[in-house]
């Protein structure tokens, strides 16, 4: 992150920064620009953020602190399925019949339910699953995503090759 960069988004109108960030916590140029320092490596040191952003590695520690603990982001490991045992991923389109959240809150309870996510259109959720087999597949989707109350039906997406996955979205 260039400070040409973190200077031309404090130019920014506050207004369009907050419209971007759909009324969540504000956040400036330098929070923005941290973001965007441990998106390019979740590992990178504060000093070495501090620089890039004109803070003090203390600063950097206190931001990316407060980051955390408001919701704004994680710092995780992110693995590749395949090589931890699961060998079996799948998007699976979820419509039901009441209440969608009380049926989202129960499916983000299954450990093997990664992403769930309300939509519109032709299904209410989408909810991509991380599975050791077909047979575990089966057992999640057959047995326990088709028993919670409200599920009306579902269609699976099994993933036959994942070509990309990233996190770099950046801040915009």
């Amino acid at each position: 992150m260039h400070s040409d960069r973190v200077a031309s988004r404090s130019a920014e109108p506050k207004d369009s920064r907050e419209s971007r960030h759909g009324g969540g916590p504000h956040l400036d140029a330098v929070s923005l620009a941290i973001i965007e320092q441990l998106q390019e490596d979740g590992r990178r040191p504060y000093a070495a953020i501090g620089k890039a952003v004109g803070l003090s590695e203390a600063a950097v520690r206190q931001r990316v602190q407060k980051l955390l603990d408001q919701g704004v982001m994680q710092i995780v490991a992110v693995t590749d399925p395949l090589t931890v045992g699961f060998r079996r991923q799948a998007m699976v389109g979820v419509n039901v019949e009441g209440d969608v959240e009380s049926v989202a809150d129960a499916l983000s309870a299954m450990d093997e339910c990664e992403y769930v996510v309300m939509t519109a259109g032709s299904f209410d959720l989408m909810v991509e699953i991380v599975c050791e087999d077909d047979d575990h597949l089966l057992e999640v989707i057959n047995r326990r995503i088709r028993a919670v109350p409200g599920v009306r039906s579902t269609e699976s997406f099994v993933y036959l090759k994942l070509k990309k996955q990233t996190y770099m979205w950046g801040t915009r």
